[in-house]
């Protein structure tokens, strides 16, 4: 858990990024693909990660409001981006200029549990990684190109003269 605001700021960048990378390979197509025994869409999946922003946003003090809690699905790809970049630019504003050291010790009711605003950062940032993880196993039954994010994507061993790992 967050110690170093320098650190949170590092890890939202590039958890940021990663999620843009991902939502950047979907395509409109895509997004109400449904696999059976799964009860998302690829686009239920990517709005829930920048509703979550909103959500849990709110609820640390990071957000005046959730303005996107009943919104529904976007119909593009390019919106669910735009609406996600504008959320994390906000979020990162915020890291950047009102938390202080000591305020990542601040504690707030966060689903009927009292959380420091670290834990929040902390889960919300495990939160995306678990989704896109989600995202990439429908991105693949859409027959989408996977973009590597902690390491290459089965497509993208040959950049590296390899066969993709089994």
């Amino acid at each position: 858990m967050y110690r170093d605001i320098n650190d949170l700021f590092d890890d939202w960048k590039e958890e940021s990024e990663f999620t843009l990378k991902i939502f950047g390979a979907i395509t409109d197509a895509s997004l109400g693909l449904k696999i059976p025994g799964y009860d998302r869409t690829t686009g239920k999946v990517a709005w829930h990660i920048v509703q979550t922003l909103t959500e849990m946003g709110k609820a640390a003090g990071l957000f005046e409001y959730d303005d996107l809690a009943d919104k529904p699905v976007p119909a593009a790809i390019h919106e669910v981006i735009k609406a996600y970049s504008e959320k994390t630019k906000s979020i990162s504003n915020f890291i950047e200029n009102k938390i202080t050291p000591e305020s990542l010790f601040v504690v707030t009711e966060m689903y009927g549990e009292k959380w420091e605003l670290r834990k929040m950062f902390y889960v919300l940032l495990k939160h995306q990684a678990h989704h896109r993880a989600q995202l990439t196993v429908l991105m693949r039954q859409a027959g989408l190109k996977v973009p590597g994010i902690y390491g290459p994507s089965k497509e993208e061993w040959a950049q590296y003269n390899m066969p993709p790992q089994e």
